[in-house]
């Protein structure tokens, strides 16, 4: 089983806790209906018969949380994502924060 060479110590928590798969469930714009809405890549695992190795990344729920904090969260706050579905995630979140509801300064708050 391969690991990374740095923050091995914060990151087999998150993979054991895991199972050793991607926790996405739906965040990435996919919503994984024939593995029971959860992502099926697992680490080691390839993508397709083609396709290369998945190594899952510690990461947090929101992936688009700046890099430094989330370099400061413990493991019981970070999960399990394949780089494709983390991707995925982050550019939804980012889309759905640019077409939210526009935020007004309260000047013209009741």
């Amino acid at each position: 089983m391969s690991e990374p060479i740095v923050y091995a110590a914060q990151w087999r928590p998150v993979m054991e806790c895991a199972g050793w798969r991607c926790w996405c469930t739906g965040q990435c714009g996919t919503p994984h209906h024939k593995t029971d809405g959860r992502c099926p890549r697992t680490h080691d695992g390839y993508t397709n018969p083609r396709g290369g190795r998945v190594r899952l990344i510690a990461a947090p729920a929101d992936p688009t949380t700046p890099p430094l904090a989330a370099a400061q969260l413990a493991p019981a706050d970070l999960q399990a994502w394949c780089p494709t579905c983390h991707t995925g995630a982050a550019r939804a979140a980012r889309k759905n924060r640019a077409s939210g509801p526009p935020q007004g300064d309260g000047l013209f708050d009741l």
